[in-house]
């Protein structure tokens, strides 16, 4: 640092008197740190491969140490505001590579398929697909959980949970110096978290029926299928809906090993964007977030060297650990898409509805009775 200062200060007294050293060429981007990452180079090529099939836009632009990177999204299939749809997002969390490796993944499978499988055509005829697999490129690129402000993109909505929550965890505002920091309170959500919500709000809430899968890793010894409430253990809305979308994929997939319940059965917090995404969504329309927890913990089990590393502790860094949970979780998001595209066999109505709701209850929440 200090031989840096002296260069600075070196060149500043070489300059003419009248002629200021540019900002910009003083704070110039270190040279030896890449341009770019894997998974962003990625996306791009998949979205020139696949520029004639999706709709593609850019939602936000970041920066950080003057590299430049935008948030993209892609979507494909029906053009009818009223036909179901499902987003897949990933990459929230800048750490948690493997989250927008599965969603990037499913993207390539997909475009390889529209060239020969007939019921994939029409099965987009009736439903919209909605990917925008790295919200945070700034936080991937940087390494770090957080965006380039330092704010953790899934503690950054405006509403806080109505019990305690996990120390600094459930999210803090001491200081973006801390991890899970919420940004300042009253000012406006970071760009990469208030660019997700809009594309939710006009891509999916405005729909009778969506679905959106975010994909993370990093907590448990098990992979999880989380919906709301993280704020707080009271009931959501559709959990009769929930509660059917679970059955049909355990009836489906009985050996699937996914843990699905309310995030608030393992822990509350501040700030979750998808409690917010979901408590905006205007009546009737059936919305249904979900994130997929991806359990490293067992990773790290079997690679203990795995946790002296940051991306380690959140990522397989073997291949062939890579390729088994690209692999493994592909059912779950085919299984969404056929869902929508089936929705009407599926959706519970009536009495029916207060019988699912019965339950759901009595599945998830009968054990936190007094």
């Amino acid at each position: 640092m200090i031989a840096r200062r002296q260069a600075i200060l070196r060149l500043r007294l070489a300059a003419p008197h009248n002629l200021a050293v540019p900002f910009d060429v003083v704070m110039q981007p270190l040279s030896f740190l890449p341009d770019s990452f894997a998974e962003y180079e990625d996306l791009k090529t998949i979205l020139e491969q696949g520029s004639a099939s999706f709709e593609i836009r850019s939602v936000c632009e970041t920066t950080v140490r003057g590299r430049q990177f935008t948030v993209h999204t892609a979507s494909i299939g029906s053009t009818d505001p009223l036909a179901p749809a499902i987003g897949f997002f990933g990459g929230i969390h800048g750490l948690e590579r493997i989250g927008s490796q599965l969603v990037l993944d499913y993207m390539r499978a997909l475009l390889a398929r529209l060239e020969w499988d007939e019921l994939l055509v029409r099965q987009l005829q009736s439903i919209r697909l909605v990917f925008m697999p790295i919200v945070n490129p700034g936080g991937m690129w940087a390494a770090t959980r957080a965006n380039p402000n330092g704010v953790d993109l899934m503690r950054n909505a405006p509403q806080n949970a109505d019990e305690r929550v996990p120390l600094l965890a459930g999210g803090q505002r001491v200081g973006a110096w801390l991890p899970w920091y919420r940004g300042r309170h009253g000012e406006p959500m970071e760009p990469e978290a208030a660019a997700l919500l809009q594309v939710v709000e006009s891509e999916l809430a405005a729909r009778p029926l969506s679905i959106a899968l975010d994909c993370h890793s990093g907590y448990g010894w098990t992979d999880s299928i989380w919906f709301p409430y993280a704020r707080t253990r009271k009931l959501m809305p559709h959990l009769p809906e929930m509660y059917v979308l679970k059955t049909m994929f355990e009836r489906s997939h009985p050996h699937h090993g996914y843990t699905f319940e309310p995030q608030s059965h393992q822990y509350l917090l501040h700030g979750d964007l998808w409690d917010f995404a979901y408590d905006r969504t205007p009546a009737p329309n059936v919305f249904l977030p979900m994130t997929l927890e991806l359990g490293s913990w067992l990773w790290i089990k079997k690679n203990p060297r795995q946790l002296f590393s940051r991306q380690g502790m959140f990522n397989p860094v073997k291949a062939h650990r890579t390729a088994r949970v690209l692999r493994r979780h592909a059912n779950l998001l085919d299984f969404l898409a056929r869902a929508a595209f089936s929705s009407q066999r599926w959706l519970p109505q009536g009495n029916r509805r207060e019988a699912l709701l019965q339950s759901a209850i009595d599945h998830w929440y009968k054990s936190d009775a007094p």
